[in-house]
């Protein structure tokens, strides 16, 4: 028997761009608190992006986890399903989006009154949307990713 029912699943286009939307809503959330909180404490480039990275993933498990306790699971269960479900996408969401951020000039040292750093910004989401997706639906695919949480939301 082996590995019997564990592998290729349904991955639908429409569920990969459901996830990841899912995954940016949280990153976009932990991004913009952060890159405010940077801001308005006056740190440089790199400590305003880690802590954009770090509330980027702590938003994206929170939103995964709420639909989660919302089955009834426990919290620590919920936490490992979260973890196992969105890291992948968070991390990936997290290197594009942040690395478009870096390469678009004055985009970091854009004040974030400016039109050029919310732009830049949603031009990241964008790109890091469009690279995310086909990662998620390989990961759906084979079981992994957001199909791990799919079975909670029902």
């Amino acid at each position: 028997m082996g590995h019997a029912g564990h592998g290729s699943h349904p991955a639908t286009w429409r569920m990969a761009a459901s996830a990841t939307l899912h995954c940016l809503t949280g990153c976009a959330i932990g991004e913009v608190l952060g890159m405010v909180i940077g801001t308005a404490l006056g740190w440089g480039n790199v400590a305003t992006i880690v802590l954009a990275v770090a509330l980027a993933f702590v938003f994206g498990y929170a939103l995964s986890m709420r639909g989660i306790l919302r089955a009834g699971v426990g919290f620590k269960q919920a936490l490992k399903v979260a973890l196992a479900a969105d890291t992948v996408s968070i991390a990936v969401m997290e290197v594009v989006d942040n690395g478009v951020m870096v390469v678009v000039p004055g985009a970091m040292d854009a004040p974030l009154s400016s039109l050029l750093f919310w732009g830049a910004l949603a031009f990241a989401f964008i790109v890091a949307f469009l690279v995310t997706t086909p990662v998620n639906k390989w990961l759906i695919g084979r079981g992994k990713g957001h199909a791990i949480a799919h079975a909670y939301h029902h």
